[in-house]
């Protein structure tokens, strides 16, 4: 793979996280209208801020390496799907199916960080970008072992 390509890979590679932080921001949008709440709402608004914080780090790397961020979401479904299936479960505002189906939209964008980090192809030359994707999927972890404790303890409380 040559120069060019690998950069382009990598460009790549960041936009599908970028798309991945969006699904998740609308995500936890959606659970914002489906809780009422107000301690749920406070945390679900600050995993809102956490993805919008990624979003402008990673536009900021892929400007370094000559890009253009990506400003969508993954309609597809290729990585993040979850969350756009998730406006349904919320319809019965029910506190654990809400925090069950974001634990689900945890796990999906832990996997994709994941994935990103052990794509053999992408062979991340620069310490700065692993530590970025690094601090990022520690986030998503402590997002996800929270939202599981919180789904966990309402599933008790119901």
């Amino acid at each position: 793979m040559g120069t060019l390509q690998h950069i382009q890979h990598q460009i790549s590679a960041l936009n599908d996280l970028i798309k991945i932080n969006n699904d998740r921001i609308t995500g936890y949008q959606k659970a914002l209208e489906g809780t009422e709440d107000q301690s749920l709402k406070d945390i679900f608004e600050g995993y809102i801020d956490q993805s919008k914080g990624y979003v402008n780090e990673l536009n900021d790397y892929i400007h370094l390496l000559g890009g253009s961020p990506a400003d969508g979401t993954t309609l597809s479904g290729k990585f993040y799907h979850a969350w756009m299936d998730v406006k349904s479960a919320f319809t019965k505002k029910d506190a654990h199916s809400v925090l069950a189906d974001c634990e689900y939209g945890e796990d999906v964008a832990k996997s994709a960080y994941r994935k990103a980090l052990d794509d053999k192809e992408l062979i991340w030359e620069d310490e700065k970008v692993v530590n970025l994707l690094t601090n990022h999927m520690n986030g998503l972890k402590m997002a996800h072992d929270s939202i599981k404790s919180l789904r966990d303890s309402s599933k008790q409380t119901a």
